[in-house]
């Protein structure tokens, strides 16, 4: 009687394109919000998709929220991307369902970022050749919080890698 074993092991290389492809998606849902709120400029959403490139195919993004901010506090319409291993088969959903008609008086844009621990645990050496290809540098700041609740709402996923966004609701 003969026994036999074996293992498969899938890995993924996560690319530069799979990358763009992620960010593209978030792009994309910038230039919603711009179309029905006026914000963010084309120059900022440009900035923004090279910014996630880089962080992306670094492994160096925790999570980024772009949006409106009134006061100390996030109100919708904001998107948060919170950046992670792609679990199960995956799920990479299309762009889009901002919603429009919210009122953003006296609100500003505002993005803000966190770090993944992999960037906290890198070298400086690492993170200096990875950040010099970003196109503007982030300062640092107190996270704002949440006038409403965060629904989580729209997965975009690719070489084995997701960005779990959630959209910010009022109340």
């Amino acid at each position: 009687m003969s026994s036999y074993s074996f293992t498969v092991a899938e890995t993924q290389t996560f690319t530069v394109t799979h990358a763009r492809h992620m960010a593209a998606k978030v792009a994309t849902d910038l230039r919603r919000m711009q179309r029905f709120y006026g914000y963010p400029c084309d120059t900022w959403i440009e900035e923004y998709e090279a910014e996630l490139v880089v962080l992306l195919k670094a492994g160096y993004l925790g999570e980024v929220t772009y949006g409106f901010k009134r006061g100390d506090d996030w109100i919708e319409p904001t998107l948060r991307y919170t950046a992670g291993d792609l679990v199960g088969s995956g799920t990479d959903d299309d762009p889009g369902r901002v919603r429009q008609g919210r009122d953003v008086s006296g609100a500003s844009f505002y993005s803000y970022l966190t770090y993944s621990a992999k960037y906290l645990n890198a070298s400086s050496a690492d993170k200096e050749s990875t950040l010099k290809d970003l196109p503007f540098e982030r300062g640092s700041a107190s996270a704002p919080g949440i006038s409403g609740y965060l629904e989580s709402d729209k997965t975009y996923s690719a070489g084995g890698r997701a960005l779990n966004r959630a959209s910010v609701r009022s109340f």
